[in-house]
């Protein structure tokens, strides 16, 4: 027993050298040579070469097996099968300890090298550097809302090219999920939890954001970008957001920024049918789900922002998610301004 458990530590500290030689040979190749990455997206952050050498090494292990597999089976299917008049086949050994051993070991190698290789990309991937830029991130069926250290705020994320991010992530409903293919990043966003995420986008560009937890019925939409720009256009960028605008521009803004457009229209149309257009709304009469009817004034907007659930159009499921919290008075007052010029025929 005391042999068989010396073997067995022995080949698990050869397969912990070979993942840490690889590894630090992998971490040092800045990227993956473009014949090997044929169906994956293109790389934009330091952390997608260690996940695609990785990838592809699984892979090929898996190529390897099965082709030779699929080889030996069809061979011994025409080598051993029944011919007239061929006599009784002799009876198999039961067993053949060489063999056992060798497809025993082999396997526990390349399985505690992969755990190795795997663990050390896991931790590097988890372990947030200090001094990272850091922007929170706030999911709400359907769209992302990304908050930047001076305030700003946008739908889509702009971020600094060669500079470590950090992404501070929460849910107001339901459990997204946040992925960007081209960074090799992704991270579930739970409802009234932190959860961060991040990375060091490495090319200029314009990168995929995705939702890849099912969220509902516009799950497919709740897309965005990473922007990644030079220092200089992320530090004007920034500026330029944080400008003064007029009340109008202001709430047109957040309005695109709330992702209130998912599920409200403002041109008439039905849109997705969540919600009602909001085309000519201002001052006019509402039917609600209990029967009475209302006019739609400044009030009236900023109830609903506020305690979705209070009333309820006839026609609607009850999906709004609150503001609360979310909009102060002064963001409110602005996207009222917007929807009073939300007029037909303008």
């Amino acid at each position: 027993m005391n042999s068989i458990a010396s073997f067995s530590a022995s080949l698990v500290d050869l397969a912990f050298l070979l993942g840490r030689a690889v590894s630090s040979v992998v971490s040092d190749v800045p990227e993956l040579p473009e014949r090997l990455t044929t169906w994956l997206p293109q790389q934009a952050a330091d952390s997608a070469p260690m996940v695609d050498w990785l990838f592809n090494f699984i892979f090929g292990v898996c190529l390897f097996f099965f082709v030779l597999i699929v080889v030996l089976t069809t061979y011994f299917t025409f080598r051993y099968r029944e011919r007239p008049g061929q006599r009784e086949a002799p009876e198999s050994p039961s067993h053949n300890v060489k063999l056992e051993v060798f497809w025993t070991v082999i396997p526990t190698i390349l399985v505690m090298f992969i755990f190795y290789w795997g663990f050390t990309g896991y931790m590097t991937l988890e372990t947030v550097p200090k001094n990272s830029l850091e922007v929170r991130v706030d999911a709400q069926k359907w769209s992302w809302t990304f908050t930047y250290p001076n305030g700003a705020v946008t739908d889509q994320l702009y971020v600094p090219v060669d500079t470590n991010v950090k992404l501070l992530m929460t849910a107001s409903d339901v459990i997204h999920s946040f992925f960007v293919p081209a960074f090799r990043v992704k991270k579930d966003v739970v409802p009234g939890r932190y959860h961060s995420l991040w990375f060091r986008a490495n090319k200029l560009g314009d990168f995929r954001v995705y939702c890849t937890e099912y969220c509902g019925t516009q799950h497919s939409d709740m897309t965005s970008w990473v922007r990644v720009l030079s220092s200089a256009d992320y530090e004007a960028k920034l500026a330029d957001l944080n400008a003064p605008a007029s009340p109008v521009e202001a709430g047109a803004r957040l309005f695109k920024i709330m992702g209130c457009g998912a599920c409200h229209t403002t041109d008439g149309s039905k849109g997705t049918g969540i919600g009602p257009t909001l085309l000519g709304v201002m001052g006019h009469e509402q039917a609600l789900a209990d029967g009475t009817k209302i006019t739609v004034d400044e009030a009236y907007i900023r109830e609903s922002l506020l305690y979705p659930m209070a009333k309820i159009v006839q026609g609607y499921a009850p999906a709004m998610p609150s503001f609360d919290g979310k909009l102060s008075d002064d963001d409110i007052a602005n996207i009222i301004a917007f929807l009073k010029t939300l007029e037909d025929g303008k």
